[in-house]
């Protein structure tokens, strides 16, 4: 089926009672599900076939975890072979040929100061849980208990990672400012912006009556994600890279979701050409299926045995799909193909954003893009730019979903569209994606059911 094709109509209800029974017997903690009311039953690369006989483009990959779309021929062919060898499925943290090839293929890929002299740790199945053990990992070295963190982050769900988030209640962290040409929290943006970030940063941590003692750490995202998909400057990055090296502070890049060529680099630091003390990786790394490790610099392994573990921290399927994905992105130079079709997606939807004032700003790296949407009739004088308008980025990521496009929201307020195609995106296919967002917000904006609806806010 040619991607650029009607979905078929939907089929009788059969679906209904999964997601019925989904309803009554899950937690009222389910999210995806909530927006996203499909039964998928089969996948492959962009496609996702609902048990309604639908046909969807996935622009939302598992949160970034499917590298290479959904069933890719490499990934299944991986997990059948170790499958068919007999090889144990659960071995804890004991050596095996199978672990052994998934380090080697991801430390060919690492910043070459950092596979040169670097550790691995693996972690529990998520990507909180490398959180949780960069932390602890840096708080052991140090011997110190601070940690700086910035406004907008996410790093996970479990209690360390959410106090270094950017929702925390409870902070027990030092926070930052996090650069932002759109909404600067200075209020001028660019180059400017960010530089007042970092002087602030560096004025907090020097000032002895600052408040901040020596930290254990600093985590930051290369691109927030969650955040509304805000890409750092590379220049920031340097200057905290600097700032941190000067003042003996292990530097913790979170690459859960930028990760494994996504930002148009195999890895989002080597834009700016940082090496950080502490990578934290997951989701794309496991070619599907859950795996998470911290690869970090040898000097800071003090801890004992036993100081971070995990059950499951073994996970030979998700090693050997891993060691495939990695392999295929590096040989097959998807980082630079995501680089290039990314410029050309973002170009586009500039060019709607030129001509639709709803659309606030397009901004994103590689193939990791977000929209932000905007009340355009707002009338507020003191406001730099239009308020952030959730109400229409959920009436888009409906009509999205009407027209067989499954795509995310994030950012403040949950007021950003955000687009993770797999990196196996052909150029078909990125049309086919753009062309059905366009139609989704001409829809959107135009429904009378638009909250202040004052008139075309095109």
């Amino acid at each position: 089926m040619a991607v650029t094709e009607p979905a078929p109509p939907a089929q009788p209800v059969a679906h209904e009672g999964i997601l019925r029974r989904q309803s009554l017997r899950e937690s009222a903690a389910r999210t995806y599900a909530r927006s996203l009311p499909i039964v998928p039953v089969r996948a492959r690369g962009l496609t996702i076939e609902g048990a309604d006989g639908r046909r969807y483009l996935d622009c939302l990959s598992g949160a970034g975890t499917l590298a290479l779309g959904h069933n890719h021929p490499v990934v299944l062919e991986a997990i059948k072979k170790v499958l068919a060898s007999g090889a144990p499925l659960h071995v804890l943290d004991l050596a095996t040929p199978v672990k052994d090839a998934f380090t080697t293929e991801l430390f060919a890929t690492l910043p070459r100061p950092l596979a040169d002299d670097g550790r691995i740790q693996f972690c529990g199945p998520a990507g909180t849980d490398a959180v949780e053990a960069a932390l602890k990992l840096v708080r052991t070295a140090t011997g110190r208990t601070g940690l700086l963190a910035f406004t907008g982050a996410y790093h996970g769900m479990t209690a360390g990672a959410l106090d270094a988030s950017g929702g925390a209640a409870d902070v027990r962290v030092t926070r930052l400012p996090y650069p932002q040409n759109y909404r600067c929290p200075f209020g001028v943006g660019g180059d400017r912006g960010a530089e007042l970030g970092a002087r602030w940063t560096e004025n907090l941590l020097d000032d002895p009556k600052g408040g901040v003692p020596a930290p254990a750490g600093m985590i930051l995202e290369p691109v927030q994600g969650e955040g509304g998909v805000i890409p750092a400057p590379d220049g920031w990055l340097r200057r905290m890279r600097e700032l941190t090296a000067s003042r003996s502070i292990p530097l913790i890049a979170d690459e859960v979701q930028t990760g494994v060529g996504r930002t148009g680099a195999f890895w989002a630091v080597e834009h700016s050409g940082i090496v950080p003390d502490v990578m934290v990786l997951s989701k794309a790394i496991g070619g599907s299926l859950p795996l998470a490790v911290i690869v970090y610099r040898a000097d800071l392994d003090v801890w004992r045995p036993g100081a971070h573990a995990g059950t499951f921290r073994g996970n030979q399927l998700a090693m050997a799909a891993g060691a495939a994905t990695l392999a295929f992105v590096r040989e097959n130079r998807l980082a630079e193909r995501a680089a290039t079709l990314g410029t050309r997606m973002l170009g586009q939807l500039q060019g709607l954003a030129a001509t639709h004032r709803c659309i606030g700003d397009v901004r994103g790296r590689g193939l990791m893009i977000g929209v932000e949407l905007v009340d355009p009739g707002s009338d507020d004088p003191q406001a730099d730019v239009p308020p952030v308008d959730p109400v229409l980025a959920a009436a888009v990521q409906r009509e999205c979903l009407r027209r067989g496009l499954i795509v995310e929201l994030g950012g403040r307020h949950s007021g950003v569209v955000r687009l993770l195609p797999p990196l196996t995106l052909t150029d078909e296919q990125a049309q086919a994606v753009l062309d059905r967002f366009a139609d989704s917000l001409e829809a959107a904006v135009r429904a009378p059911h638009r909250r202040n609806d004052t008139g075309p806010s095109l």
